[in-house]
């Protein structure tokens, strides 16, 4: 957000923080959360190289829906959940470890 619009809401009596500050979020969770988001997009860009939602899904003997939900970053889906996807794409853990090194936070 530009400071021009940032300054006309707060004139109009807005506040305007981050996420982390409106959900009171403590250091260790945004980087959780970062993190998963940074697996789900790994994740997604991997498994469109490969194979489809439901080919990834028969091989984890899970369901294509919930593929969708582990690539678009779904609260509901656990980073084990997330881990497993990875390597059934053939990732390797350094290739895990490496997207988890380049969150940036």
């Amino acid at each position: 957000m530009d400071d021009a619009k940032r300054e006309r809401l707060e004139a109009k009596g807005w506040k305007v923080g981050t996420v982390t500050e409106f959900l009171e979020l403590s250091p260790e969770e945004t980087a959780l959360i970062d993190i998963k988001l940074a697996l789900s997009q790994s994740l997604k860009e991997r498994r469109q190289k490969l194979m489809t939602q439901a080919e990834l899904a028969a091989k984890l003997q899970s369901s294509q829906p919930r593929i969708a939900k582990a690539e678009n970053g779904d609260a509901s889906v656990s980073i084990e959940l997330l881990v497993k996807a990875m390597l059934a794409t053939g990732a390797t853990p350094k290739d895990i470890a490496q997207v988890i090194a380049n969150v940036d936070h």
